[in-house]
């Protein structure tokens, strides 16, 4: 009789240390689950959409350059450019911002291949006629190089379609100007400036 009430009492000693691991496991996992939600909201949060920004630098190595790009999603849903550049070797001259495909700037600005054209129009001048998505035109730069553009849009998003999305795209500074007439470039010159639009 002793062996079977010692018995008796291990078996449900075992049964009350299972289900307590059983329910410690529940509660990990719960709290695994609670950690992960709060990380996609957050994650959710930062490709919500609200704001990009890209920081552009010389491409060779013989020029001076530097440059930031902020956009913001307002309350119109239309997306705000602040542009500012400056490159000293230009001062007092014009030159050509566009936005490329790839967000690459290798190979001096190369990789990120052609303007931003996901509408298939030809290259023109920003509000006349047919132009690229990525045809934001030219910047007057001062005597010492310093240049500043601001535009909205509705032709762009934060993280949308391919058809608007800018994130992960190049904005390129030009060593010259675009005529807005040359296809598909403008003939704005080489890729003086680089850099990569970012979700912030």
């Amino acid at each position: 009789m002793k062996h079977k009430h010692f018995y008796a009492g291990l078996a449900f000693a075992f049964f009350l240390s299972a289900a307590g691991c059983s329910n410690s496991n529940k509660n990990v996992n719960n709290a695994d689950s609670t950690d992960h939600i709060e990380m996609n909201q957050d994650s959710t949060v930062t490709a919500g959409g609200e704001a990009a920004h890209a920081d552009i630098s010389a491409t060779k190595s013989d020029t001076t350059g530097s440059g930031t790009a902020d956009f913001v999603k307002k309350d119109d849903g239309t997306v705000e450019l602040t542009l500012k550049v400056n490159f000293p070797i230009m001062a007092n001259k014009s030159v050509a911002v566009h936005l490329h495909e790839h967000g690459d700037c290798s190979d001096e600005g190369k990789g990120a291949h052609g303007h931003w054209n996901p509408t298939n129009e030809k290259h023109g001048k920003w509000g006349s006629g047919e132009f690229h998505s990525g045809d934001i035109g030219n910047v007057q730069l001062d005597g010492d190089g310093n240049g500043e553009l601001t535009m909205s849009t509705d032709r762009w998003t934060i993280g949308g379609s391919d058809q608007t999305n800018i994130l992960n795209r190049a904005v390129i500074v030009h060593s010259g100007v675009d005529d807005y007439t040359t296809q598909p470039t403008g003939n704005a010159g080489s890729r003086i400036g680089c850099g990569v639009i970012m979700a912030k």
